[in-house]
């Protein structure tokens, strides 16, 4: 490792943290619900509740790629590095595909996005500093919360935003899949303190971003 590498890699932190915030997000898959039409046209209040929870949905793909981002620039071994770097890019397709039902939806992301990332960032890399075992047990259970959350919002989806929840149920199987490939890699999951305090936090992202 030569004596720029840290500095490269903040820089290259840096480039994903602006392009994540501030940039358009944009999507290398499909769109999960590309050819699904909606059941009916959804009423006022229905399209208030389904932009409400996406807009919630967008915040938590940009805080996931914040913690990935902040997690693999401390990581201390390549595998896991890249290993964070790849869950990252999977949402950023959520991140992007978030967005753009939230154009559909005549609605906007959250007002608090910038808070949203450099709170996730800090969060990533101060779990990555405890080890690359304890970095990814920090992804199995944030991505286990995650599917419970993901679970929540499918409940309380209108019944016929089917695009919406064709996008939800794709986003959950691949937040699965996540957190199942840290485990297996080594990951210990964090003490029972950590995880209640994990999930207070989300309540209080989610409850803002829902209206903010």
């Amino acid at each position: 490792m030569g004596p720029d590498r840290p500095l490269d890699s903040a820089i290259a932190a840096l480039d994903r943290a602006l392009r994540a915030v501030l940039a358009p997000a944009r999507t290398s898959r499909p769109i999960p619900h590309e050819g699904t039409e909606t059941a009916q046209p959804l009423s006022e209040a229905e399209r208030a509740t389904s932009a409400a929870l996406m807009r919630v949905n967008h915040a938590g793909e940009l805080a996931a790629q914040a913690l990935y981002h902040g997690q693999a620039l401390v990581a201390r071994s390549a595998a896991t590095r890249e290993m964070l770097l790849a869950a990252a890019r999977s949402e950023s397709d959520h991140l992007a595909w978030c967005e753009r039902r939230l154009t559909e939806l005549a609605s906007r992301p959250s007002l608090l996005n910038p808070l949203w990332y450099a709170g996730s960032f800090l969060i990533g890399a101060g779990a990555a500093l405890l080890g690359d075992r304890a970095s990814l047990g920090f992804v199995a259970e944030t991505e286990r919360q995650v599917e419970g959350h993901l679970d929540g919002h499918l409940g309380r989806l209108p019944a016929s935003d089917t695009r919406s929840r064709a996008i939800l149920e794709a986003m959950r199987d691949e937040e699965i899949a996540h957190g199942a490939a840290a485990a297996a890699a080594g990951g210990v999951r964090p003490p029972a303190a950590v995880c209640a305090l994990m999930r207070r936090t989300a309540r209080i992202m989610t409850g803002s971003a829902y209206w903010i």
